[in-house]
């Protein structure tokens, strides 16, 4: 079986996922929204650095909206608050579209009131499902910590430490405003929900530990942040620009799952400049660390594959792949608002489509 798809941005994920689905025999891209004005226009294959595929990139969403596909894979880079790419959302799969995003929407169906309710009514107009793909969310919390629960009689906690080095991360906007590094940690409080990182990113977390949640049987009965930053012990030279000793250099986000009273899970991310204050000084990708009986430990990394000379790092190359092995599963979904499966695994029959 083929899937017709299209590609919703292209920054360095995005373009990382439509590389994939060019290369993929089982997927034939349709179409291709881009933000930017200096790629709209331009065939989808020079700007994924392929052969000319003849599909054209539009920032016009009325022209997404009429395409024929099975799945939007939707990239779009963070923005706060959470939530402010619900618009678009909603119209693509009203217009018959299933959606993966990579940035969110782990269990929307977590939430109640008027936005659950309008995510709901547009998978039923459509006939779609929405559902997340990507690391994380995606990967870490909700298929592999879970996972490796398996083995434990009794559960006390679950932690997964993400450690990721933003260094070359190149785009100043999302580094300094959207990720809040370079802020002044005296002018600023983490824990407000609504400074403009936090905006963005505790309701997408909330929403991995709900997932969590509900594979793992528990009630969840509120999400606690604990949110840290760490100020630059020097001057800090990075591809966005210069980090200012003093300003914020590393970030440590916490998010707690409270069930019956207690933190049950932790949700813990360090974005950072530099090392000084990892409590390693080259940790993996993922620790994940759960208390019970027994209890587990694991260490993640990622790597490319040998030969591999590109620029593309292996983090992007793996959300590319989960998203890819994940566009079966929401497509063959009933229409609703669809918790990621526990496992997505790769499918060589669909790979030798």
């Amino acid at each position: 079986m083929s899937y017709r798809v299209i590609q919703w941005a292209t920054g360095a994920m995005g373009k990382s996922c439509l590389r994939a689905v060019i290369d993929h025999p089982a997927m034939e891209l349709v179409g291709l929204y881009v933000y930017g004005e200096g790629k709209a226009g331009r065939d989808a294959g020079e700007i994924a650095r392929r052969d000319p595929t003849g599909v054209i990139a539009t920032r016009d969403i009325d022209e997404i909206l009429a395409l024929d596909a099975d799945v939007v894979i939707h990239c779009a880079r963070l923005a706060p608050p959470y939530g402010s790419h619900d618009a678009e959302i909603l119209r693509l799969l009203a217009s018959g579209k299933n959606v993966i995003s990579i940035n969110g929407y782990s269990r929307p169906s977590h939430w109640t009131g008027e936005r659950r309710d309008a995510l709901d009514a547009a998978c039923r107009a459509g006939r779609t499902s929405l559902m997340a793909a990507g690391l994380n969310p995606g990967f870490a919390g909700e298929q592999l910590a879970v996972v490796a629960t398996g083995v434990c009689q009794a559960l006390d906690h679950v932690e997964v430490v993400e450690s990721v080095d933003c260094r070359a991360v190149r785009n100043p906007d999302y580094v300094f405003r959207i990720l809040g590094f370079g802020s002044d940690p005296a002018a600023v409080d983490a824990k407000d929900p609504a400074w403009g990182p936090a905006s963005s990113l505790n309701g997408m977390y909330e929403e991995v530990l709900a997932a969590m949640a509900e594979h793992l049987g528990m009630p969840l009965h509120a999400v606690r942040t604990d949110h840290r930053v760490y100020p630059a012990t020097e001057d800090l030279g990075v591809a966005a620009g210069t980090i200012p000793e003093g300003r914020i250099g590393h970030v440590n986000w916490r998010w707690n799952g409270i069930v019956d009273g207690q933190t049950k899970l932790t949700m813990s991310i360090h974005w950072w400049m530099e090392a000084t204050h990892l409590d390693e000084p080259d940790p993996p990708l993922w620790r994940i660390r759960i208390k019970g009986h027994p209890g587990v430990r694991l260490s993640l990394d990622l790597e490319k594959r040998d030969g591999d000379t590109t620029a593309t790092s292996a983090e992007q190359v793996a959300v590319a792949g989960a998203v890819i092995n994940a566009i079966p599963r929401v497509v063959a979904a009933a229409p609703g608002l669809v918790t990621r499966p526990l496992a997505t695994p790769f499918q060589a029959d669909l790979a030798h489509a």
